[in-house]
């Protein structure tokens, strides 16, 4: 305490990672504050939002003079601290991931609470407490509730002895065919979690699975406040539903990976739905994955949580099979419907004819005619967006290179344009090549666009719709064209892996992948598990409705119908295919029997990339903590320029996670100076556990 009694408090503030400002500061405030509370607070000649932080002051800042200390500017009185649980959820985050615990807890936060004075803040709570008075206006009646099959009760009594015990209890991995019913275990588990007074918490990788659960959950709950966090919501929406989920007044929150990090004072209960999903993994800034934040939260707070999927992460497989994950499993469709036969058709069987259609093959046509004359649905999926990947020339051979990218800008023949889908380069489509002038320019492959166009012209009548992300960009489109195909005006729907995850579409019964194989020779060590996950998903989409079920199928277009991939999903055989490539990964030493790192370097040349990634790994192969690890050399990345950026990678492997982290952590500081020697280096970035190599 000083002698104007003021005392010393820990703010942690969003400073980029290259200030070098990776802990809390110290600051004078003339009143003690909790631990949690937001602030603002001078930080060179600019006004920052900050939020005073747990723990002790660092030593050798307690002998630092006060009088060089600076005072809060103000306090946000009016708001709850964020709780201490939540502090150590977001330290653990920033010190797993390699960032500041101020740049997590900041970033997480709606944007708006950091314009907000007092005054302010007072005016939205009054305004909530409105909006949150009418959600939970008092249903006319409670909709029936489906039979819970022998299975579906079987894991509920098990997640509601989680729930009782109230203890740090294992997390469990519900392990359910597509269709089994694992969304109404999440409704039945929500349901006696809110009646024992707790919130709950609901993760979806994608947005656009969000409008579709948050129904699903409002129909359920009528007369609860249901909020959801996700980035499409406007920031007014977006202050509003944390405001609800901090205060206790929202009892459930459905989000994407971003609600992980949503205040929730009596959480109960954390689902985390289709949790093999990459979307779960953060891309930029810190690079967190939610679901294994999710699993930390619910050990920090002695709460259940249930990771939900047909096709579990291999990471979370080998968790189950080491009991470090209860496995749960509801192993058959709800009403006793069958899963789709699938059916591998050989590409090789065609005949090697120049202008053979190899998407939409003859007997695809005549399947799909088949299901339209029986008035059933369809679904086409390619996952590739576009009219075609590249225009070429037939005479000398120019190819729509993007010219900022080491990639093709991509023909979309709605708009005429070229669009590089990495930089966002855009031009209309030129008359003639540009390189020779011949004007027989034509395109190459074939992306959604041009497939619902061939499906059109193959079949007359039929009403053809797209889902992809070129369809869906202006607000309401997805909602509107998925409204169409649940009310049956669509009889083929097209689409990129958007349309392949959670929609229960009830009247599909076909399903189609027309050109999946590219994933089978990639170079990433997880392709196979990606593929076999989506494929699987798609299958899942037919079939849905029991009376149907039995003439579902899904069809596979390849090329090597041999594949052990493709075997065992000819099967639906997960555990097969899951037993294959754990054994590989084991003896490559893969994850999950070893853990990685990426360090990712950025310049405006190949040689200042790649000397910072030099620099940087002969510095680390100096430490004893690198003993037993392996630092390979720097390479490019698979796109390894993006709008005239050069982009390199650095694999570090370790068998274990401890020796990692105690690397990682000694080289932060060195990676920062190094920085400041190496010019032409524009940004690095360190990626712990990296889904795509």
């Amino acid at each position: 305490m000083s002698e104007a009694g003021q005392q010393r408090v820990r703010v942690v503030v969003d400073a980029p990672q290259h200030s070098g400002i990776t802990g809390p500061l110290d600051y004078l405030s003339e009143r003690a504050l909790t631990p949690g509370t937001l602030v603002q607070v001078p930080l060179g000649r600019r006004e920052l939002t900050g939020m005073v932080w747990p723990g002790t002051p660092d030593p050798a800042a307690e002998q630092l003079d006060e009088s060089l200390l600076r005072p809060i500017s103000a306090v946000l009185d009016g708001l709850p601290p964020l709780l201490p649980s939540w502090c150590a959820l977001v330290d653990f985050a920033a010190s797993y991931y390699q960032r500041s615990a101020g740049e997590v807890a900041l970033s997480v936060l709606p944007p708006q609470l950091r314009e907000l004075d007092g005054q302010q803040l007072q005016a939205r709570l009054k305004k909530l407490d409105k909006w949150t008075a009418a959600q939970a206006a008092s249903p006319e009646s409670a909709p029936p509730r489906p039979q819970l099959s022998p299975a579906q009760a079987e894991v509920l009594e098990k997640i509601d002895a989680l729930m009782a015990a109230g203890a740090d209890t294992a997390p469990v991995l519900l392990y359910g065919v597509t269709g089994s019913g694992k969304t109404e275990v999440y409704l039945r588990a929500a349901e006696h979690a809110l009646a024992a007074g707790r919130q709950v918490l609901v993760l979806v990788p994608e947005i656009n699975l969000t409008p579709q659960l948050e129904a699903r959950f409002a129909e359920r709950f009528a007369g609860r406040v249901i909020v959801s966090l996700h980035s499409a919501l406007t920031p007014a929406q977006r202050l509003r539903n944390w405001l609800a989920a901090h205060l206790g007044q929202a009892e459930l929150v459905l989000g994407t990976r971003l609600a992980v990090f949503a205040s929730m004072p009596r959480l109960g209960l954390i689902a985390v739905d289709e949790e093999h999903d990459p979307s779960y993994k953060q891309q930029d800034g810190a690079r967190y994955s939610a679901r294994d934040l999710a699993v930390y939260r619910a050990r920090l707070e002695k709460v259940p949580v249930i990771l939900g999927s047909a096709t579990p992460s291999l990471e979370s497989w080998q968790h189950a099979n080491s009991g470090r994950y209860q496995r749960l499993a509801l192993p058959e469709r709800i009403g006793g419907g069958a899963l789709p036969r699938v059916r591998l058709f050989d590409m090789n069987s065609l005949p090697r004819n120049k202008g053979v259609m190899t998407a939409l093959t003859a007997p695809l046509i005549a399947a799909l005619r088949g299901r339209l004359e029986r008035g059933e649905q369809s679904l086409v999926f390619l996952n590739r967006r576009g009219y075609a990947p590249v225009l070429h020339c037939t005479e000398c051979g120019w190819k729509s290179e993007c010219p900022h990218c080491s990639a093709y800008r991509v023909f979309h023949k709605g708009d005429r344009t070229l669009r590089c889908h990495h930089c966002g380069f855009t031009e209309r489509v030129p008359h003639a090549c540009p390189d020779c002038g011949n004007q027989d320019i034509a395109p190459l492959g074939r992306g959604t666009e041009r497939l619902e166009e061939q499906l059109a012209e193959a079949l007359p009548g039929a009403r053809v719709a797209r889902i992809d992300a070129d369809s869906t960009k202006h607000k309401g489109a997805l909602e509107a064209q998925l409204g169409a195909v649940h009310a049956g005006e669509v009889d083929i729907l097209v689409g990129t892996q958007m349309i392949t995850k959670g929609h229960d579409f009830r009247r599909i019964t076909l399903v189609a992948a027309v050109n999946p194989d590219g994933a089978l020779f990639s170079s990433d060590f997880r392709a196979p598990e990606r593929l076999f996950a989506l494929l699987m998903q798609a299958a899942g989409r037919a079939g849905r409705d029991a009376e149907q079920a039995a003439r579902s199928e899904m069809w596979v277009q390849t090329w090597h119908p041999q594949h052990a991939l493709y075997k065992a999903l000819e099967r639906h055989d997960f555990e097969a295919f899951a037993q294959s490539q754990l054994a590989e990964r084991e003896s490559a030493g893969l994850p999950p029997y070893s853990h990685l790192a990426l360090l990712r370097a950025e310049g405006r040349t190949v040689e200042a990339a790649r000397d910072f990634l030099s620099a940087a790994a002969q510095w680390a192969q100096a430490l004893p903590a690198a003993s037993g690890l392996l630092i390979y050399p720097p390479v490019p990345m698979s796109v390894a320029r993006v709008a005239n950026i050069e982009r390199l990678q650095m694999l570090v492997e370790s068998p274990t996670r401890g020796a990692l982290q105690r690397l990682l952590w000694l080289w932060m500081p060195e990676l920062q100076m190094l920085k400041r020697e190496h010019k032409g280096l524009l940004r690095w970035a360190v990626d712990v556990d990296p889904l795509a190599i």
